[in-house]
């Protein structure tokens, strides 16, 4: 599916037991503050990037289709660099000792060969057939601008959601009742109603299956992230989400909304001048990814653990940081200060 995405965010974290945890008591243990049911494997941080690149994926296609057709998008170019992040995280967790965490595994690799299938036969009908039907109409058709929003409305629903929570069977009702069924361009209207009502129909079937299967496997899990604070950060206002859940003479131990929601309070305490210790039990590492021009200059304090380039969007590549949690706070900064052009595109919490 256009990204068989978010068994993503949502399922990770409850396919997967929080394998760093020692056992109570321990010396590491009592030093960490999030409670037990708050932390999550240091590993996650790095296998949570395959996941999110098919958001990142629809959200590059999304933007794409606003002003070109679907026929010009790079499907194999996004492919190949699925796997080569899968590739890179997967190296990255055996060189650090990381346990494996085979479940996480089998689902990436699960959701990403549905993925390379599903690329490869729109890549093949948007070439054979879509670009032949393209070149009858005089411009973007009725249901291409229609095919664009939908795009972009189920990016911006799989940053926060399952992607099959997604109605695709309202979006293939509004197809046929929004856009009329005569007028100019009729070959590739109607080739565009076939291609879209066959795309539509088949996800609305194969969504409503993983939901039914994905309530019956897996528990609800956790929306919140456990993060601790050398100090409470001195704000005009409280960020929104944040909640304290403890405080300690030396720490301050808060949650912030997950996945998408995750980074905007993040960054609002990180300008306020908080500096972060701990994030899900973890003080390691955390990865992050950001949008930057070719050649900016790296954050300061954070390895570059893969770069790669925007492919419809020349002049612009992800960078994929490993950041010391203690750096994080000041890496945020940097990105937030906009130097050189660079945005943060998202921070991995576990």
């Amino acid at each position: 599916m256009l990204g068989c995405v978010l068994v993503c965010a949502r399922l990770a974290g409850a396919a997967s037991a929080p394998t760093t945890v020692t056992a109570p008591g321990s010396a590491r243990d009592t030093a960490i503050l999030a409670p037990p049911e708050h932390r999550r494997g240091e590993e996650q941080t790095f296998l949570t990037f395959p996941e999110w690149f098919l958001v990142f994926s629809p959200a590059e296609y999304a933007h794409f289709v606003r002003d070109h057709t679907p026929d010009q998008f790079v499907f194999w170019g996004h492919i190949h660099q699925f796997w080569q992040g899968y590739r890179a995280v997967a190296a990255e967790t055996r060189a650090r000792g990381d346990p494996p965490n085979w479940g996480y595994h089998l689902m990436i690799v699960v959701i990403g060969t549905s993925t390379t299938i599903e690329y490869a036969i729109r890549s093949a009908y948007e070439t054979l057939v879509g670009r032949l039907f393209a070149l009858t109409a005089r411009g973007a058709t009725p249901e291409d601008r229609f095919a664009a929003r939908v795009a972009q409305e189920y990016v911006d629903f799989i940053r926060y959601k399952p992607w099959y929570e997604f109605d695709f069977a309202a979006r293939l009702r509004g197809l046929w009742t929004e856009n009329p069924m005569v007028g100019a361009d009729f070959l590739r209207r109607w080739e565009r109603k076939y291609a879209l009502t066959t795309e539509y129909g088949v996800k609305a079937a194969y969504a409503w299956l993983i939901g039914l299967a994905t309530h019956s496997i897996y528990d609800t899990p956790r929306e919140v992230t456990a993060v601790a604070v050398a100090r409470w950060p001195v704000c005009t206002h409280d960020p929104e989400g944040v909640t304290v859940l403890r405080q300690t003479d030396t720490a301050t131990l808060l949650t912030l909304p997950r996945y998408e929601g995750f980074m905007a309070p993040l960054q609002s305490l990180a300008a306020c001048g908080a500096e972060f210790t701990e994030i899900a039990g973890n003080r390691s590492v955390i990865l992050l990814s950001e949008i930057q021009p070719i050649a900016t200059p790296e954050l300061a304090g954070s390895r570059v653990l893969l770069r790669q380039p925007i492919l419809t969007q020349p002049g612009l590549e992800r960078v994929v940081y490993t950041v010391p949690i203690g750096e994080l706070a000041a890496s945020l900064r940097t990105i937030d200060a906009g130097s050189g052009g660079r945005e943060l595109e998202h921070v991995f919490d576990y």
